[in-house]
């Protein structure tokens, strides 16, 4: 193992860092990153930026430094590396940052790694760079666990509801529909006409999945409201204008359905040289590549869609660990990871 990346790391799990109280783990990692040979600079929004290389033609490593909340002691049993951040995304970025560092890029490339803030939130720093990077990069590659072997291609979307329900208060002895009983109705109707449209979809990854993420209720002795908050997983063909559409459908007088937020599902080609790349990667350092989806988001669904170029997610680390207080990462997986990434990133401007 190389003991560099590997103190790298750790002094970035060290750093802790969740949403919105990013900066001292940003500090770190441009520090890290100039010593490394890297032009480093911190953006606008706060993203960590480190710049190899000056030509047109731009790789963009994208990790996110941000984690969810919950200190987990930092430390090292034998092989694993205790601590938030360690598997998301922390393990991934550092992995990003100590690969390209040891790549130099050929004539007409630039390699650019960025530890973007705000993905556990609402993606601020991915939406920057969305929004502010010129020119485009070519080919781009998400910090997510996937595991040393796998690439991952693809993301589901996301729509989040604040949904309220409003009622006369009656006397509980007539007949009159309360308003907890009206959001349990109105619950039940989003169940029954989603499990309809899931008919025949076998996959996790092509279902839609909702989810009743809060509900409470108050009155000011007239009138009573129940608020739920509601989520979505959204596969493919399945927009957040379409799950707008249904949940305005689905509503009752009386009833009131807000997007708060949404992101459109995502999924890449898996024809091109960006592919290739990690699959000869992952096969040189002796591991079976494989293809997999995730149900989740991540700043894929943010850059993929408006960018439209190769993208990938790539890391090492096991994603059923991610925000559980029993976050660790296997070292010689990460080191292994690096590995890859190394192989892939030299093909990529070798041979394109």
């Amino acid at each position: 193992m190389n003991k560099h990346h590997i103190n790298l790391l750790k002094g970035l799990v060290e750093t802790y860092s969740p949403n919105g109280q990013e900066k001292a783990a940003v500090k770190y990692l441009v520090a890290q990153m100039k010593t490394l040979g890297y032009q480093a600079h911190i953006d606008p929004i706060g993203n960590a930026v480190g710049t190899l290389g000056d030509g047109p033609r731009e790789i963009m490593l994208l990790g996110h430094i941000d984690t969810v909340p919950g200190e987990i002691s930092v430390r090292q049993e034998g092989d694993s590396l205790w601590g938030r951040g360690t598997v998301d995304a922390k393990g991934p970025l550092a992995a990003f940052t100590c690969a390209a560092s040891v790549v130099a890029p050929s004539p007409g490339w630039r390699i650019r790694v960025v530890g973007a803030v705000g993905e556990e939130g609402n993606s601020r720093g991915a939406k920057y760079l969305r929004d502010n990077h010129s020119p485009l990069p070519e080919m781009v590659i998400i910090g997510e666990p996937s595991g040393v072997n796998q690439i991952t291609l693809g993301y589901k979307g996301s729509a989040w509801f604040r949904c309220t329900i409003q009622r006369q208060l009656a006397h509980t002895a007539g007949s009159a529909e309360s308003g907890p009983e009206a959001a349990v109705a109105f619950w039940n109707r989003i169940t029954t006409r989603i499990a309809e449209m899931n008919q025949g979809r076998e996959r996790i990854f092509e279902q839609i999945s909702p989810t009743l993420r809060e509900i409470n209720s108050d009155s000011d002795g007239f009138t009573e409201k129940v608020h739920m908050n509601i989520g979505f997983r959204l596969p493919p063909d399945t927009s957040v204008n379409d799950i707008s559409a249904l949940m305005d459908s689905l509503k009752s007088e009386g009833e009131t359905v807000e997007l708060i937020d949404g992101l459109p599902p995502y999924r890449s080609d898996k024809n091109n040289s960006l592919v290739r790349a990690f699959l000869g990667g992952i096969r040189a350092a002796g591991e079976r590549p494989k293809f997999v989806v995730k149900t989740g988001t991540a700043d894929f669904n943010i850059v993929g869609p408006a960018w439209k170029c190769p993208i990938i997610a790539y890391g090492p680390g096991d994603s059923s660990l991610d925000h559980t207080p029993h976050e660790h990462i296997s070292l010689s997986e990460f080191t292994l990871s690096v590995t890859v990434l190394e192989h892939a990133l030299t093909r990529l401007i070798t041979e394109s």
